[in-house]
């Protein structure tokens, strides 16, 4: 298996981890609908939607919604999560570098904290606007890498393997000059706004406890450095200096950016 697939691979095993986040990112999925101005009628793909927050948010406008993510105990979720909200929507198996869509299929194409994990920003970008119709908005939400969540992943990374080359890190596309570069001339209208998800802890250390749960990159640090406890010791300690930073009145605050644009 090439180191690119490989990658994908993990990904899939391990964000089928991600569950407990859905009231989290679903606190801030609203943000996101209404920047992208969804609207009745539209037909809607969120990609990489996880367990469905932001596609039922959508759904609830009146819009048609699809929902693709790469992990399949995901979408059993994102269904179930439909079911119960009363709303339709679909939700299939998909990897956002092959998108099983027809060109030009979808007035919008969202995507909340997702996309960003395609190892290859280029295939990724290619793929969300080939589905996406000329004049169709495309809005996603990713998180700055110089505030809380980038730097944890500068965190995450310092400790975990290298990215297999040619792959990207995701909060590149929390850099408004690199989103800019990355959509060219294949765009216009770009825009940017900020927004604030508020992470529920008594205090750093539980806030850490929770991604040492449920957060795949997390997780597995963690399992890796099981045999040494010094080096483990070392990466919570850094982590719960880094919340530290961000945390007051039993949150942390994660300030995100959103993107988005008119496809020409």
């Amino acid at each position: 298996m090439d180191p690119i697939a490989k990658l994908k691979e993990a990904a899939r095993i391990g964000w089928a981890s991600f569950t407990p986040f859905e009231m989290l990112t679903a606190s801030v999925a609203p943000e996101l609908v209404r920047f992208a101005g969804v609207r009745a009628g539209q037909r809607v793909l969120d990609v990489g939607c996880g367990t469905g927050v932001v596609a039922l948010t959508a759904a609830r406008t009146g819009a048609t919604v699809t929902g693709a993510d790469l992990t399949p105990a995901l979408l059993e979720v994102a269904r179930a999560n439909a079911a119960v909200a009363g709303l339709a929507a679909e939700f299939v198996e998909a990897d956002v570098e092959a998108l099983p869509f027809a060109d030009q299929g979808f007035d919008v194409v969202l995507s909340q904290f997702g996309h960003m994990f395609g190892p290859r920003p280029d295939v990724t970008l290619a793929q969300m606007l080939r589905v996406l119709k000329p004049g169709g908005v495309i809005a996603f939400s990713t998180w700055p890498p110089e505030l809380y969540t980038g730097r944890m992943f500068a965190l995450t990374g310092r400790y975990a393997p290298p990215l297999p080359e040619g792959a990207r890190s995701p909060v590149e596309w929390g850099d408004p000059a690199i989103v800019r570069e990355r959509f060219g001339d294949k765009v216009s209208e770009l825009r940017f706004d900020r927004a604030t998800l508020r992470f529920p802890a008594l205090s750093p250390a539980h806030a850490r406890a929770f991604m040492e749960r449920n957060a795949a990159p997390v997780l597995k640090i963690v399992e890796t450095l099981a045999a040494e406890p010094e080096r483990l010791a070392a990466f919570r300690a850094e982590f719960d200096a880094l919340a530290a930073q961000y945390f007051h009145d039993n949150f942390v605050r994660q300030d995100f950016l959103m993107s988005r644009a008119v496809k020409r």
